[in-house]
């Protein structure tokens, strides 16, 4: 039990130093080369790994979606992950990955499973412009920036998911609430490295009337906070003059939401802006890793309604605060 509870331990601790753990995986040779690259998964999503069970087929299920099993009295989905992403398996479907992700648990069907690696968020470069179908969000350099290092595709969840479950959440002034009213001349800054992410926080901003920069890494997000406090300085202002609140994702290549946001909380320039989380990393672990770093608030992706009414909250409590 203690080793157990001092792997639990380690694996809290990396959240305080811009690392985390990748689970390495094979779907199979792509369709257009002669490799089984490798892909990967935060272990922070993954809930378990098993030997494919047995399969029950739904009729009219949607495509790649293989059907159900039955894991200990619970109904899981199987996603066909090679076929997702364009790969074909040599030997077959072999394993299962339970993963959990925002408030919903799936089974994602895999080839092989290789190995547990941890790593620097530093190792991890945006794919944005290189990614598959829009399924990878980010390029893991496994043997760090050295030459013909291993490298590891990480997959967009969020894509994923709603590429299976296409129907697109309604996100509008009935759904968000009236226009969000913030102190005159600011905006939100916003950072997620997931494009499908990105896209429904820029809806759901847009249908609150809230202007907004949007980022597609922590550091990118830091850089830009900067930026401005740096203009703002020059012209006798703070940043509370042109930025009212931080959205943050959680999991971003080169630095993540819980150094963003230490960041953000340990800079007195900085340290009253409030701060919400805006996560797929769903459970209680992570909302406690959330407290410890000093955001305001915690929200699990994607529902327009709570995210909205999540802003809401924080800002009347800066306000009060603040006066």
């Amino acid at each position: 039990m203690s080793s157990i509870q001092q792997e639990i331990d380690e694996r809290t601790n990396l959240t305080a130093s811009n690392k985390f753990e990748l689970l390495l995986f094979r779907l199979g040779v792509a369709k257009h080369t002669s490799h089984a690259e490798l892909f990967g998964i935060n272990v922070f999503k993954v809930r378990e790994i098993v030997a494919m069970p047995s399969i029950t087929e739904v009729a009219g299920a949607v495509e790649n979606m293989l059907g159900v099993v039955n894991l200990r009295g619970q109904i899981i989905p199987v996603i066909d992950l090679p076929t997702v992403v364009g790969c074909v398996p040599s030997s077959g479907l072999n394993i299962l990955l339970v993963t959990e992700y925002a408030r919903s648990t799936q089974g994602f069907a895999v080839e092989s499973v290789e190995e547990i690696v941890r790593l620097d968020w530093g190792q991890v470069l945006s794919a944005e412009s290189s990614s598959v179908a829009g399924m990878v969000t980010s390029i893991a350099r496994l043997d760090g920036d050295i030459a013909n290092t291993r490298l590891a595709q990480v997959l967009d969840v969020e894509q994923i998911l709603r590429s299976i479950q296409p129907e697109e959440p309604e996100i509008d002034a009935k759904t968000v609430g009236p226009t969000l009213l913030l102190p005159p001349g600011t905006l939100i800054l916003a950072a997620d490295d997931s494009h499908m992410a990105r896209t429904l926080i820029e809806r759901g901003l847009t249908a609150m009337g809230a202007p907004f920069i949007m980022t597609k890494t922590g550091k990118e997000c830091w850089e830009k906070l900067q930026a401005l406090s740096n203009e703002l300085e020059a012209q006798g202002k703070t940043i509370h003059d042109k930025v009212a609140l931080v959205l943050t994702d959680l999991e971003m290549p080169e630095m993540d939401g819980f150094t963003l946001t230490r960041k953000i909380k340990h800079d007195t320039r900085f340290q009253s802006l409030p701060v919400v989380i805006h996560s797929s990393l769903t459970g209680s672990t992570n909302e406690e890793h959330v407290k410890n770093v000093g955001a305001d608030a915690y929200v699990a992706k994607f529902v327009a309604e709570e995210l909205a009414a999540t802003i809401r909250k924080v800002l009347s409590d800066a306000r009060i605060k603040a006066s």
